[in-house]
């Protein structure tokens, strides 16, 4: 596959991402994101993330 192709391929996979999210999973990627990024931190990480588990749970 040429390069351009291949480059144009993946531009219309990611703009045709959020189409397949469901709007409420759309709202609480914002949440879900930062929730993971916090549970890598060792020891409080999980405790940090509690809150924005909540608030992806809420908005789903």
């Amino acid at each position: 596959m040429p390069m351009p192709f291949r480059f144009a391929l993946a531009c219309v996979a990611v703009a045709a991402c959020p189409f397949m999210l469901d709007g409420c999973a759309l709202a609480a990627l914002p949440c879900r994101v930062t929730s993971a990024a916090l549970k890598i931190v060792p020891v409080v990480g999980h405790a940090a993330s509690t809150p924005f588990d909540a608030c992806a749970t809420a908005i789903d």
